[in-house]
């Protein structure tokens, strides 16, 4: 992974996609926060990942819908980016590069409760999510996040973990540790 100030170190012919940079990341975590979160607040690494699987993979997200008995319809049918298999069920190897980045930029509070960490917005945080949200270019996610929030924004990262597993058994129980979820 990249950060946006240093891409000027690539060579001219090697093609970045946004999926390779920092900031890409940051920007979606920000707005996950705002829009997912309570208060710009998400307890718990697990719940964050689940939140962040049905923003990132809307099919998935429409079929965890119609399993609850849920209305679904997301803005978008495609992957906007790729997860892996992991412990828990979806996650991405970049979280905790992407999280120490926006500490480090005091744009996110990390404290930790017991076993959880409790991940917050901070003012400037806050502020940088709320343009960010008010941008065109991020109003399909933004949507997304909104649907997101209502189906699934009540609900323990526990309890999001054993939809997934109950729902998606093939498409990422069945996958070996470190599989990428299609």
């Amino acid at each position: 992974m990249k950060s946006i100030q240093n891409i000027d170190n690539n060579p001219i012919g090697v093609p970045l996609t946004a999926d390779e940079l920092l900031e890409f990341h940051a920007a979606r975590l920000l707005l996950l926060f705002r829009v997912c979160g309570t208060a710009g607040r998400i307890d718990g690494l697990t719940k964050m990942a689940k939140l962040d699987f049905f923003v990132r993979y809307p099919e998935f997200f429409d079929k965890a819908c119609k399993t609850l008995g849920l209305p679904a319809e997301s803005a978008t049918q495609s992957v906007e980016s790729s997860m892996i298999r992991f412990h828990y069920g979806p996650w991405d190897d970049r979280y905790y590069h992407v999280l120490a980045y926006l500490e480090s930029r005091e744009l996110l509070s990390v404290t930790k409760d017991k076993k959880t960490f409790n991940l917050s917005l901070t003012a400037r945080g806050v502020e940088l999510a709320k343009t960010l949200a008010s941008d065109d270019s991020f109003h399909g996610l933004v949507e997304q996040m909104k649907r997101v929030k209502k189906a699934l924004g009540s609900k323990a990262g526990s309890t999001l973990k054993k939809l997934v597993y109950q729902v998606f058994d093939k498409e990422v129980a069945e996958r070996r540790m470190g599989e990428t979820i299609e």
